[in-house]
């Protein structure tokens, strides 16, 4: 994806409730757009309903959805998908991105369970997809998730992902963080494993904090800082596929809007970075070509 394709820019944040008050009354500079869960947004109105309209219509937002259960045996919630058209048309959202997970089954299970990662499960899942962006009418975007257990395994993680984003032409969330934990709890290289996605299919990032709970076991909590392996592979990810829009997750342990500031800036200080390096390489090669031509 060509980054005057991408749907936003910059270095985002996740809008939580314990400081969106706080935001719409003066938007924080290192924030280039937010993200909110459709879920928590639709049909509330009131004060909230209010802070959330008066941030929709000065910002660029993203929508990352909770609910939609894509890999689950049971039936899509048709009404839900309808509704997060609506939502999403309302407050003229530029993306609109899932879990290739899914969290329901003759009810909601409140947690991001794992598909298996086999041929079945692809078309299962990419018929569903389908479905979906035929009644949003837009393409979507699938985040790959953190998981803790592959029941049925068949092919590799990473084929998985990359057959369901091929076969149903959707893009992808790459979250950075998932990545790492991932590699740690799976035994593999989280470099390798980045470089085999398909970059241009991108349409923006994630990078959160997550628990070591052992040397070899780290669990996804989106409830501390960022760590520095982390940090590293999103450098690497930029290098790989050059810079993309990125934003900042941090769900539990919520500390003060300024502090969390202080990572978002880290995350536009390395997209900064690597572009004047991109910018000078850049230069360099066209005087080379100037010079040879001469």
């Amino acid at each position: 994806m060509s980054a005057h394709a991408f749907p936003v820019h910059g270095a985002g944040l996740g809008l939580r409730r314990a400081f969106a008050a706080v935001a719409a009354e003066q938007r924080p500079a290192e924030v280039d757009f937010w993200e909110i869960a459709p879920e928590n947004w639709i049909g509330v109105g009131g004060r909230w309903g209010k802070v959330l309209r008066s941030l929709t219509e000065r910002y660029p937002f993203v929508c990352h959805g909770l609910s939609l259960s894509i890999g689950s045996p049971a039936p899509l919630d048709l009404d839900l998908v309808r509704r997060i058209k609506g939502f999403l048309d309302r407050h003229q959202i530029r993306a609109y991105t899932e879990h290739l997970s899914f969290c329901s089954d003759e009810g909601h299970l409140y947690d991001l369970m794992p598909i298996p990662f086999t041929s079945e499960a692809v078309d299962h899942v990419v018929e569903r997809i389908r479905q979906v962006q035929d009644i949003l009418e837009r393409r979507i975007a699938l985040e790959n998730v953190s998981y803790y257990a592959a029941p049925g395994q068949e092919m590799s993680e990473l084929a998985f992902i990359n057959a369901v984003l091929h076969e149903a032409d959707c893009n992808l969330l790459l979250d950075v963080n998932n990545i790492q934990v991932n590699s740690i709890n799976h035994r593999y290289d989280a470099n390798t494993f980045l470089n085999g996605l398909p970059g241009d299919r991108i349409v923006y990032g994630h990078i959160a904090g997550h628990f070591e709970e052992a040397p070899d076991l780290r669990v996804d909590t989106h409830g501390a800082d960022v760590i520095e392996p982390v940090w590293d592979l999103l450098e690497h990810a930029y290098q790989r596929f050059g810079v993309f829009p990125t934003l900042l997750e941090r769900d539990f342990n919520i500390p003060p809007l300024d502090q969390l500031t202080n990572e978002v800036q880290r995350i536009s200080s390395i997209q900064a970075s690597l572009q004047a390096s991109h910018r000078l390489a850049t230069a360099q090669l066209r005087q080379e070509q100037l010079a040879y031509a001469s």
